[in-house]
Order: C-alpha cells, then structure tokens, then sequence
C-alpha cells in the first residue's frame, strides 16, 4: 500500500467515523422517545394512544375506534393522576372514529399519560408510559 492509498483510507475512515458520532445527535433533534399502546373498550370500540416527548413537551394524540358515526364520547386526559384536559367529541365518517391531540408538559421521571373515554356504559381506558 502506497502512501497515498494510506491517507485515503484513513480520511475515509475519519469522515465515516464522523458521521456515526453525529448520527444519535441528528436523530435526538428531531424529536424524542415516544410510545404507542392500542387495545380494546369494555364493549365493541378499540382505543389507540400515541406519546411523544419533544422539548419538554408531551404530544399526546388519542383515537377511540367504536364504527358508529354521530356517538358523543366524553374524556379525560391525565398525567400521573392530574388532570390535564377533558372534553366531548363525536364520532365520524367514514370510520366511526375520533382523535384527540394535546400538549402537556413533560414532567421529571417517568410520564404515565391516561386516555379515558366514555359513551354509554362502554368505556376505554387507555394508557402509556413514556
């Protein structure tokens, strides 16, 4: 190997080398750890919910699935026992299906974020930590 074939491979190697110690910084920037969980109500609907942190935020987005349109559904929000939001929203076409997004504050340690959802006697309790 001459010389030049030398500084090649090591310049190679350093930019590659570069490049993989970036890498966990680019990715950390575009947002952090989340987790999503699904399951099922205590009758026919399906609940899914998504939590994601983001400097110093929680986005949190809800779906309850119960395939009729027009139910009105009531819900709370909470995380680690505190209530952080709560509402009514209505089911609707074509899936039978509503979303709630919110933002709550990422608190220190470990987030446990509760979806508590309503209709009737059904009701879906869905839940994550993150």
């Amino acid at each position: 190997m001459n010389v030049r074939t030398a500084l090649a491979a090591t310049a190679t190697a350093g930019l590659l080398g570069s490049a993989l110690l970036l890498a966990p910084s680019a990715l950390a920037q575009g947002g952090g750890p989340s987790v999503t969980t699904s399951g099922h109500c205590s009758a026919s609907a399906t609940w899914k919910l998504k939590v994601k942190a983001d400097n110093g935020v929680l986005q949190s987005e809800a779906e309850i699935d119960s395939n009729v349109n027009r139910q009105v559904w009531a819900w709370t929000l909470r995380d680690n026992g505190a209530l952080k939001a709560s509402g009514h929203s209505t089911t609707v076409a074509p899936s039978g299906s509503f979303t709630v997004k919110r933002n709550i504050a990422n608190l220190a340690g470990t987030d446990h974020v509760v979806f508590r959802a309503t209709h009737g006697t059904q009701t879906c309790v869905a839940s994550a930590n993150l």
